[in-house]
C-alpha cells in the first residue's frame, strides 16, 4: 500500500473473526473532539456577547468579562486544531469523480440504497463538503475575529473596516454553526458512524456499506465483480 488513494497512515483491518477496522487513530479522535468542544464553547460565548438579551449566557463562563476574554482565545485554539485535522485529511477529502455521481443519487443516500451508489473512498461527498466548508469558514472567522479584538490589535484596521468584520464574522459564525449541525446529525443518522470517534474502529459491514473502496484498498484488493 505503497500508493494511498483513499486511506491513511493507522488505517487497518485490524481483525477478521468479526472483521474490524481501524478507521482514527487516538490522537486524531482527541484532536477531533478538542476541536468539537471549541466549536460548542464558541458558540455559546458568542452567542452571549452578540445580543444584549443572551447575555445570560455568560454565567456559564464565569461572567461578561471571563467571556469576553475566554472567546477570541478558545478561538485560536480551534483554528489550531483544526489546523492539524486539514493537514491529516485533506487529501483524502479531494473530490472524485465518484462524488458526482454520489450527489446526484442523493435520494438513494436518503432512502439508505446503497447498493445504487458507487464505491467510496473514505469520505463522501456529503463529508468532503463539510471538510471545506470548516476550513472556509475557519478561516473567515480567525482573520475577521483578529480584525474585531480591539484589545491586542486596536490599531489594525480602520473603523469602518472593523464593522464590516464584524458583519462578516456573525454571517460566518451562523454558517459554521448550521454546517456543524449537520455534521453531528448525519453522524447520529448514519449508525455506526460515532463510533469512529469514539473507539476508532468500525466493523466491515459498515465499512463494506459505505466506503467500499477505502476497505478494499486496506484489504489489499482490487475490484472484482457484483457476484464476489
Amino acid at each position: 500500500m505503497a500508493n494511498r488513494l483513499y486511506s491513511q497512515p493507522g488505517d487497518r483491518i485490524e481483525t477478521t473473526d468479526p472483521v474490524t477496522v481501524n478507521r482514527y487513530r487516538g490522537f486524531t479522535r482527541a484532536n477531533h473532539w478538542v476541536t468539537a468542544a471549541s466549536l460548542i464553547v464558541l458558540l455559546l460565548s458568542g452567542m452571549a456577547l452578540f445580543h444584549p438579551s443572551l447575555f445570560f449566557l455568560t454565567g456559564i463562563f464565569g461572567g461578561g468579562q471571563t467571556t469576553r476574554w475566554l472567546h477570541p482565545f478558545v478561538g485560536i485554539l480551534l483554528f489550531f486544531s483544526f489546523l492539524i485535522l486539514f493537514l491529516q485529511l485533506w487529501r483524502l477529502n479531494l473530490p472524485k469523480p465518484e462524488d458526482t455521481t454520489w450527489v446526484s443519487h442523493i435520494g438513494e443516500v436518503v432512502k439508505g440504497e446503497e447498493e445504487k451508489l458507487p464505491e467510496l473512498g473514505k469520505y463522501n461527498a456529503g463529508q468532503k463538503f463539510i471538510f471545506w466548508a470548516m476550513s472556509a469558514l475557519i478561516v473567515v472567522l480567525i482573520v475577521t475575529g483578529v480584525m474585531i479584538w480591539e484589545q491586542y490589535f486596536p490599531d489594525l484596521v480602520s473603523i469602518p473596516v472593523r464593522r464590516w468584520a464584524v458583519l462578516v464574522h456573525s454571517l460566518a459564525a451562523v454558517a459554521i454553526i448550521l454546517v456543524f449541525i449537520l455534521h453531528v446529525y448525519a453522524a447520529f443518522w448514519t449508525r455506526g458512524t460515532l463510533r469512529a470517534m469514539t473507539r476508532g474502529t468500525v466493523t466491515g459491514g459498515w465499512a463494506w456499506k459505505h466506503h467500499r473502496k477505502w476497505l478494499r484498498e486496506l484489504a489489499g484488493r482490487d475490484r472484482r465483480g457484483p457476484a464476489e
